[in-house]
């Protein structure tokens, strides 16, 4: 174990996952820095969670992706930098790349994926370049010769599971349900902060240097029919099941306009395609976080659909 623990850096500090990662920085004794828009100052949906991360001791940078100044001060002061910017913001990440290059003091890069790994995707181009832009950002950073590290979290549970993975749903169906393909292929679904416990586990882990860290741990790997049969014992009541053949699913997404059409996108990557899970973690070069944090606790999806009753 290294003697020292690494000094990190959270970009996107106030979002969903940068805010549970700056938490499990902070809980894992890193000294952590947030960097926060002078904007999110005065949001009040974010004022609580500034409020929280300086009361619980990290220190707060204020900067933003479109200052270089800014960057280049706050990477100074650390040996890691996380990034957790929503998918729109991506490309955004370019100029990070630039001052991490210039600063030259960086031991690690995380940038911000944390969904299927984009270099894995083989749904053409549905997606509206969501990937492509994920897969743009590696090879940029690996071209800079970057140290970093890339996590492969797959779906985040508050996404399509709070559904079942209905489009257009945000609370499970009562009575039918749509399964997608022939409802046998498996996605993967994790808690954001058991994502964030995984990515700073990894930080300071030689094990995961320039590494895709993949997480499918046991009892998040399900298919359709899985999910809606766990759901189904849960409130002891059997759904109509109408299946969707792939061709008609592909012709629901091309009918509808991005971005109304980005769930079923996903849905057919992952539970038609099998994008996250046909692969093998080790073969393909990537590691497998559950087998590197075998103590690590998380959330499986039983115990999610357990809230949803």
């Amino acid at each position: 174990m290294p003697e020292k623990k690494s000094r990190i850096l959270i970009v996107g500090a106030t979002g969903n996952l940068g805010f549970q990662l700056a938490k499990a920085s902070v809980e894992a004794s890193h000294p952590t820095f947030a960097l926060v828009r002078a904007s999110a100052f005065s949001d009040p949906r974010k004022s609580h969670k500034i409020q929280s991360l300086s009361g619980s001791g990290a220190t707060l940078l204020q900067g933003s992706l479109q200052d270089e100044m800014t960057l280049i001060e706050a990477i100074k002061q650390v040996d890691v930098v996380i990034c957790a910017v929503s998918s729109n913001q991506v490309l955004g990440q370019k100029l990070l790349i630039a001052a991490i290059k210039q600063t030259g003091c960086i031991k690690r890069f995380i940038p911000s994926e944390f969904g299927l790994d984009p270099t894995k995707t083989r749904i053409s181009d549905l997606d509206n370049n969501f990937y492509a832009r994920k897969a743009e950002i590696r090879h940029l950073v690996e071209a800079e010769g970057i140290p970093h590290t890339y996590i492969c979290c797959n779906f985040f549970m508050s996404y399509l599971l709070p559904s079942l993975v209905q489009p257009g749903l945000k609370t499970p169906p009562k009575d039918k349900v749509m399964i997608f393909g022939d409802g046998n292929v498996k996605g993967v679904f994790m808690k954001e902060s058991d994502v964030a416990a995984f990515t700073i586990s990894a930080v300071d882990d030689p094990r995961t240097l320039n590494k895709a860290v993949h997480l499918r741990p046991l009892g998040n790997v399900y298919s359709m029919n899985e999910l809606v049969g766990i759901w189904e014992s849960k409130i002891g009541k059997n759904f109509e099941k109408i299946y969707v053949p792939e061709e008609e699913l592909l012709k629901k997404i091309k009918e509808a306009p991005y971005p109304d059409n980005v769930e079923m996108v996903f849905i057919y990557c992952a539970f038609v395609k099998g994008d996250q899970t046909y692969f093998d973690i080790e073969s393909s070069g990537g590691v497998d976080g559950t087998k590197l944090y075998p103590h690590l606790k998380y959330t499986t999806i039983s115990e999610y659909l357990d809230t949803l009753l």
